[in-house]
């Protein structure tokens, strides 16, 4: 069995106040490499908060994060902010793709903040990822003069930008078509299946969640199941 990349331990999320929310509840959980994992459960039950916490986003309240068995609540805001840039991308339902850029310059900006490449291999990297996702007749196009589906192929290529081996996406497919939203999970799984990233999906989407290779289901903050998929056990995965 292959090392925890993301460890939670009684993890725990509340928004302070006269009357005080609990989003999550002690939880426990550890998430290996090559794992395509859904978080599902009903509107306002913590899935959300989850990966936010496990994607250094948001800090717990109590309890701790370890990725590659450290703990994040002991490190400073700038160890955080690294840690961040170099182990996870993002992939939300909105893209927050910024308007007045070209997706490839949308690409080029975690590689920019990171600070590890010349200028000219960032952009070598951009164009190499937006090709490799069938977007290389749009490079200098801004996100607006994109479809929904392929503003979000620009943000799975802006994940990818820092080579991280963990993608958290927050209902990726949430706003588009049936035929788009096919597409979409199809790149995700191939991240895992092709290029042996991680990638931990919130989905609302029943069918979507039941593609993947493992079911987490939060309930009013508690992780009440945490199971294989139909469809991992008969390709006898994980």
């Amino acid at each position: 069995m292959t090392a925890a990349l993301i460890v939670a331990r009684n993890a725990t999320k509340v928004l302070p106040g006269i009357a005080p929310v609990t989003l999550v509840r002690d939880l426990n959980l550890s998430i290996g490499a090559r794992e395509l994992i859904a978080i599902t459960g009903p509107s306002g039950s913590g899935k959300s908060s989850l990966l936010y916490m496990l994607g250094l986003l948001d800090l717990p309240s109590s309890g701790d994060i370890l990725v590659n068995n450290r703990s994040t609540t002991a490190m400073s805001a700038e160890e955080r902010a690294h840690m961040r840039l170099t182990q996870f991308g993002f992939v939300f339902q909105f893209h927050f793709l910024l308007p007045e850029f070209s997706i490839t310059e949308n690409v080029a900006l975690p590689m920019r903040a990171l600070g590890k490449l010349s200028q000219a291999a960032i952009s070598a990297r951009a164009m190499e990822l937006l090709n490799s996702l069938d977007l290389g007749d749009h490079l200098r196009k801004r996100p607006d003069q994109l479809s929904g589906g392929q503003r979000q192929r620009v943000a799975v290529a802006r994940a990818l930008a820092n080579d991280s081996p963990v993608i958290l996406a927050d209902e990726p497919t949430g706003s588009l078509d049936s035929i788009s939203t096919m597409q979409v999970f199809e790149m995700l799984r191939d991240l895992v299946t092709e290029h042996g990233k991680t990638v931990v999906a919130v989905t609302h989407d029943v069918n979507l969640a039941t593609q993947m290779h493992r079911r987490l289901h939060i309930v009013d903050g508690h992780l009440e199941k945490d199971e294989r998929t139909p469809m991992a056990i008969a390709q006898g995965a994980g």
